[in-house]
């Protein structure tokens, strides 16, 4: 076999190109710190990388997205627990007022701060987040939640909680209608309500009532009718009687599995409603609360209906308290569930970013040693070349 000069100068050079194309790899290697420096290197690591590569990217979305729902939150928790001092305040007041001491300048002047806590109240319903976005419209974010034309109070956004996601698996409410809190506030004790007549001539004052017996409690419409001030009738509302008895001030009245008390002297035809609880919204509640505080007592009828006005006022303020309660746990068990998933993501993050590094960061010792045996191979190689390029037949006449 024939061998040319010209053949074996291009097996020469292509081979030191090769070598010189391995150190220059192996070179990017060692200054970049990674082991695969294109998809060719190690097709199925690379492949493995990329996905683990997108998960990190996908959890680190779900971090950005905590700390959005987590900042909102926290405003809607500060809120609620301003709106719960408030409402504190509003019953001590009426506490206050309610005191046989007070006079009706001394109550005018508790209604007045009453009222200034109301308009506080709507403040804090109608407050905005750090990106200007209201904290209790739902959905309707852009839309301020409540609104006040004399003594009727509406609520302007929706229903809707927009869900946030912070893991595969994990979407949080990053907020609550106010619908639910402020406008969704049951009357009474929260399960039925029982109020004076308007025309009552007597002094009977009521307290709030509870259910007795859960297994006999039917609600609907009862009315407790004075035949005289020593005797009561108890009517559904077909006017059947259901219930008789002697009064006694402070004692108990019971029927349909629930009990209730009044204080004070009836007259004969006052009447004492009862129902079911129904959906009021806190910032009428105590509305009626301070005009019934602000009221004239003339004589005791009068003062009968004031007490009455504030103590059902002051369940109202307790119901109103139980649903602030009840949006406030809601909240923290969401910020809760916020600090959990994200350790979770944290927690996998950590490991993928140490299965990409174990897939992609060079092994120092190996590569250096690579450098060196691909640097000598390619000196050898380049200095054969230079003795070969140098033989000719001349060399030898």
């Amino acid at each position: 076999m024939r061998v040319s000069t010209n053949g074996a100068y291009q097996r020469s050079l292509s081979m030191m190109q090769q070598l010189q194309s391995a150190i220059n790899h192996t070179q990017l290697q060692i200054a970049s710190g990674r082991r695969i420096l294109s998809p060719s290197d190690d097709p199925i690591a690379s492949a493995r990388t990329l996905d683990m590569q997108e998960s990190v990217a996908r959890l680190d979305q779900f971090e950005r997205n905590s700390d959005i729902l987590g900042n909102r939150l926290g405003f809607e928790e500060s809120a609620l627990g301003n709106v719960n001092n408030a409402l504190q305040r509003v019953r001590e007041l009426a506490i206050q007022a309610n005191n046989a001491t007070q006079s009706n300048e001394t109550r005018s002047l508790i209604a007045i701060e009453m009222r200034e806590q109301l308009d506080s109240l709507m403040q804090l319903a109608n407050q905005q987040d750090g990106n200007g976005r209201y904290l209790f419209s739902g959905n309707m974010d852009d839309t301020e939640p409540v609104s006040r034309n004399g003594s009727v109070f509406n609520y302007n956004g929706d229903q809707g909680q927009r869900m946030i996601q912070i893991g595969d698996a994990r979407q949080i409410a990053d907020g609550d209608p106010g619908s639910d809190t402020f406008f969704r506030v049951k009357s009474g004790n929260g399960t039925f309500a029982a109020t004076p007549a308007a025309a009552n001539s007597g002094t009977g004052v009521l307290d709030g009532g509870s259910v007795t017996d859960t297994t006999i409690y039917n609600p609907g419409q009862f009315t407790i009718r004075f035949v005289d001030p020593d005797n009561y009738e108890v009517l559904d509302s077909g006017a059947a009687v259901v219930a008789t008895g002697t009064f006694e001030s402070g004692g108990t009245i019971a029927f349909n599995g629930i009990q209730l008390s009044i204080e004070g002297e009836p007259a004969a035809g006052d009447e004492f409603d009862v129902s079911p609880s129904v959906n009021d919204n806190m910032f009428a509640m105590i509305d009626d609360l301070a005009t019934a505080v602000e009221s004239i007592v003339l004589n005791e009828t009068s003062r009968a209906a004031m007490h009455n006005g504030i103590n059902a006022g002051i369940l109202a303020i307790d119901q109103a308290i139980g649903n602030v309660i009840d949006t406030r746990t809601s909240v923290g068990s969401r910020l809760a569930a916020i600090d959990g998933q994200n350790d979770a993501n944290a927690s996998t993050i950590l490991t993928l970013q140490e299965t990409i590094a174990d897939l992609q960061d060079l092994d120092y010792a190996e590569a250096l040693s690579r450098l060196t045996v691909e640097a000598s191979t390619l000196e050898a190689a380049q200095q054969s070349f230079l003795r070969i390029q140098n033989l000719s037949l001349f060399n030898y006449l």
